[in-house]
């Protein structure tokens, strides 16, 4: 459940906070108001796009954060999860949820979970056929899951297959163009023969090299003060305590201490001898490393940043010219398994269409249960399964919406037939049979009453009200019906504050919501508005 959403710097929003309830909670208000912002800020905080165009003028972000009570959630501490989103005008983008940073597209996964938005533009994705198999497809759910990732899987490999088939046999002087760069670039990393990790040894000595003067000088003055001072004055020491060793054991001890840090120092100073000795390198050869690292270097900008990563390149190259070379020979190797993925991918597209078509009936008559409910008491909807010839993403099936609206009629498809107002008792008819199965606990919906009126807005203000007895709606509207069905109501206006428009919200009390509802009903408040208001909040 949705308990508190804060929300800064979003069109004519300032800085607002809003207090959510369960059950049914109803936002009203003047129009341009900021009503239809705040469910753009619910869908921002779920996951969804942000244009910079919506940073409120004159600052350089917007924030949002939405409080949850989830109890059940693993996510969860002492039971609540607070998601928080920024977005800076420069693109930058921050999302959190309880103070850990996750990508957007993990926001989304978690907030689709959780949050179900039907905003304005959804009775028009409604409209296009190609998303009514999504509803369907929704609808089953698990019964269809694991088949539909497999066939995905299929057809997948199935796309990149084809398009690798038709690639070899595209243009003849194409492809002689192709094998010529290919064998020229092959060539030319053959000719480097690189070795793993070449360049970075070849820099560590040519570092050596650059710095050659001022490593002999320092390792000079090293090796002559461990031999004329530490040495000697160590060699010294050592006499001078061979002579009085055998007044007290503690002089022989330090005595071998001593001999052992003489031997250590001779030690090292022969390895300072040796470093010095090394780097006596001639110009030659800081000549050779310098065009061995020039040719790595040119290699490194062409095929890879390392390199592993031009080897990788070369064993690229190798392949395809042999698929190129022996074309004929791979793409029959291509045309057999595109046959085994079609042989594959039909029987699987088998088996879903045989599910789709038992739970087409069955959303169906669910569909058609809700329609009656909404006063669409004549309507019939159906969802029509046509098998195609050619696979696509979710099989062989075009899934489309078949509704007639009168008696006497024949099913026509959706886009052909629905009206605005009914569109909006058929998005809800949907909804509704959704939510009596999934796990979704918030339903958000903004201007479901568009296109209605009279007995078709009491019926949708009934029937949100049954959802929110189990799922928690937040809703916008316009309609004195719907309104008075709401357990908790907010109004939504706009004020002038430092020359600036800005978007206020207030939870109303009972006669506050009286109030609003007759004016919402009659365009003012009177005695009269009044009293129809609380017949309306009486009946819900």
């Amino acid at each position: 459940m949705i308990t508190t959403l804060h929300i800064k710097n979003i069109g004519i929003i300032d800085d607002i906070t809003i207090d959510f309830n369960e059950g049914l909670n109803v936002l009203t208000g003047e129009t341009g108001a900021g009503k239809t912002l705040i469910i753009d800020s619910l869908a921002i905080v779920a996951g969804g796009r942000f244009s910079k165009e919506m940073i409120r003028k004159g600052e350089n972000y917007s924030f949002v954060e939405l409080s949850m009570y989830c109890p059940e959630d693993e996510r969860a501490i002492d039971g609540n999860i607070i998601i928080t989103r920024e977005i800076y005008s420069n693109g930058r983008n921050s999302c959190k949820i309880n103070g850990r940073l996750i990508t957007v597209n993990e926001l989304k996964d978690i907030m689709k979970k959780i949050i179900d938005i039907h905003g304005q533009q959804d009775n028009q994705l409604l409209l296009d056929p190609k998303y009514h198999i999504n509803y369907l497809d929704s609808f089953i759910g698990d019964k269809l899951k694991k088949q539909k990732e497999f066939y995905l899987e299929l057809y997948t490999e199935y796309k990149k297959k084809q398009e690798e088939l038709q690639k070899n046999y595209g243009d003849e002087k194409e492809k002689e163009r192709r094998l010529d760069l290919l064998r020229y670039q092959l060539n030319e990393i053959a000719q480097a023969n690189l070795k793993s990790r070449e360049d970075e040894e070849l820099e560590e000595k040519r570092n050596i090299i650059v710095n050659s003067e001022r490593l002999h000088i320092n390792l000079t003055e090293i090796d002559e003060t461990l031999s004329n001072q530490v040495i000697d004055g160590l060699s010294n020491s050592i006499k001078a305590l061979e002579k009085i060793e055998e007044y007290g054991e503690i002089y022989k001890e330090k005595l071998i201490d001593l001999k052992n840090i003489y031997y250590e120092i001779q030690e090292h100073s022969r390895d300072f001898e040796n470093m010095k000795t090394q780097i006596c390198f001639d110009e030659c050869e800081r000549d050779d490393i310098e065009k061995r690292l020039d040719i790595i270097y040119s290699l490194k900008r062409k095929y890879g940043n390392s390199t592993e990563e031009i080897s990788k390149y070369k064993e690229n190259v190798e392949k395809q010219i042999y698929e190129i070379e022996n074309a004929e020979e791979y793409n029959k190797i291509l045309r057999t398994r595109i046959k085994e993925l079609e042989e594959e991918m039909s029987k699987c597209a088998e088996s879903m269409e045989k599910i789709r078509i038992e739970y087409a009936n069955e959303l169906s008559e669910k569909i058609n249960t809700e329609l009656k409910d909404l006063e669409m008491l004549n309507s019939i909807f159906e969802i029509k399964i046509e098998r195609l010839q050619e696979f696509n993403i979710n099989g062989l099936n075009k899934v489309e919406f078949y509704i007639c609206t009168n008696i006497g009629e024949t099913t026509k498809p959706l886009v052909k037939v629905a009206s605005g107002g009914e569109m909006s008792r058929l998005m809800l008819a949907i909804k509704s049979v959704f939510a009596k199965t999934d796990d979704v606990p918030v339903l958000v919906f903004d201007e479901i009453d568009t296109g209605i009126s009279g007995k078709a807005a009491k019926a949708v203000g009934e029937k949100l009200k049954i959802i929110s007895k189990v799922h928690q709606v937040i809703c916008i509207t316009h309609l004195a019906p719907i309104a008075a069905r709401g357990d908790y109501n907010y109004y939504i206006s706009k004020n002038v504050k430092e020359e600036k428009t800005v978007t206020t919200i207030k939870q109303l009390n009972e006669e506050e919501t009286i109030n609003e509802i007759a004016r919402i009903a009659t365009g003012e408040v009177t005695e009269i508005s009044k009293q129809h208001a609380i017949e309306l909040r009486k009946a819900s």
